[in-house]
């Protein structure tokens, strides 16, 4: 039986999307890292899916604000300082199949920019 493939599109057309954890540390706020540029702003709210083998598993479904910092990396605020370490598991092809991610739910409210953006077009629609 084949292994199911999770992947995230580099440059899916909506936005913003879904993308790869490689780190997270134990600190508040945790600093995220992922796979490749995530094009998040700051103000997304964000929900962590961290898989078994993955360590940290209170993580998991876990949601807060973020604070961009870098192209892959962003804070979030979640005090992960008493969890377990991440790690990527190697060699387990079950867990290779599934990988944590970091999926956007909402905006805080001030904002409302990256719901109303058509990242392919660049057009903004306003009501």
């Amino acid at each position: 039986m084949a292994t199911p493939f999770t992947y995230a599109v580099m440059n899916p057309v909506f936005q913003p999307a879904m993308r790869i954890i490689t780190a997270i540390t134990k600190a508040y706020p945790a600093a995220v890292t992922t796979s490749f540029a995530h094009n998040y702003l700051t103000g997304l709210i964000v929900r962590l899916y961290v898989p078994a083998g993955y360590g940290m598993l209170q993580a998991n479904f876990l949601f807060g604000a973020i604070t961009v910092n870098g192209p892959t990396t962003f804070t979030i605020d979640i005090d992960t300082r008493t969890f377990d370490t991440y790690t990527t598991p190697i060699g387990s092809p079950w867990y290779l199949s599934k990988y944590a991610s970091v999926v956007p739910v909402g905006e805080i409210n001030s904002s409302v920019y990256q719901a109303t953006h058509n990242a392919q077009s660049g057009i903004v629609f306003v009501s």
